[in-house]
């Protein structure tokens, strides 16, 4: 018998605990099962499901491929577009409120309530600050980008002050030591080692911010979101299925390019 087979069969048998995590599972299962209701599913709701079904099977190939300003084709561009300048302009705006946040940079007060307000921006869902801005701006992609803008801020100054918080010191020491200015400090010892994981956060990001930019159509700002609810509500399934069918491959290709992206910061950071 191996050490490890000897350990394992030494280990303790926790049959208690197993067994009170099984029960409350089925349990719970049990009690979730009690609200699913099949009664209102008749005949005329499985002939609408059929028509899904098949509208989603068989696309509108003519609004996928056209290019004109109500294709698939030019929405996506326009959705493209929102989700990057949005990602852009929160990632920007995102840098002076890490370092504001960083408890390592500022006194603990100033990082307090930095992180306060970071915490009340990241509280607000998307299609809200959608709405408050679509009375400002006017319904459209601009309202869109202010949205994406504004929801990146909160997640990335997260993920940058964590950065932040990590930074090998020593450099910064070593600088120090041997008179360098503070922009020479930032430029050769804050800079190379947050670089890469900051490009890496932005990417990853921007690929969330490709769905959410979908979404926002829904409430008028832009995107492919509105002409997908339309088709819809008009129970055009053809067309519904060359929408999806159009968002799953460009979500695709950008989260295989991403991929690559983020691969080739870590190797060559």
């Amino acid at each position: 018998m191996t050490t490890v087979e000897s350990q394992l069969h030494a280990a303790p048998r926790n049959y208690r605990y197993v067994l009170t995590i099984t029960v409350t599972v089925l349990v719970l299962f049990g009690w979730s099962m009690t609200t699913v209701s099949l009664n209102s599913v008749d005949e005329s709701g499985m002939k609408v499901a059929t028509n899904i079904i098949n509208g989603l099977t068989h696309p509108d190939l003519n609004l996928l491929f056209n290019f004109s300003k109500q294709s698939v084709l030019y929405l996506l561009v326009e959705t493209l577009a929102i989700a990057f300048l949005g990602t852009l302009v929160g990632s920007i705006l995102a840098v002076p409120l890490a370092f504001l946040a960083a408890s390592n940079i500022v006194p603990r007060p100033v990082s307090w309530l930095t992180r306060l307000l970071l915490i009340f921006i990241r509280t607000i869902p998307a299609l809200v600050y959608g709405l408050m801005f679509i009375r400002v701006t006017g319904p459209g992609p601009f309202a869109g980008v202010l949205t994406i803008g504004l929801t990146s801020i909160g997640m990335l100054s997260k993920l940058y002050v964590d950065a932040i918080e990590e930074l090998d010191v020593k450099v910064l020491e070593s600088l120090t030591s041997i008179g360098c200015s503070t922009y020479e400090k930032i430029r050769f010892g804050i800079v190379p080692q947050l670089l890469s994981i900051f490009l890496s956060v932005m990417i990853y990001r921007f690929d969330m911010n490709l769905r959410d930019a979908s979404v926002l159509g829904l409430v008028g700002a832009g995107g492919i979101g509105a002409p997908l609810i339309f088709a819809m509500r008009g129970y055009k399934w053809d067309q519904v299925g060359s929408i999806l069918l159009g968002l799953i491959v460009l979500i695709l290709l950008i989260e295989l390019v991403s991929n690559k992206l983020r691969a080739k910061l870590v190797r060559g950071y």
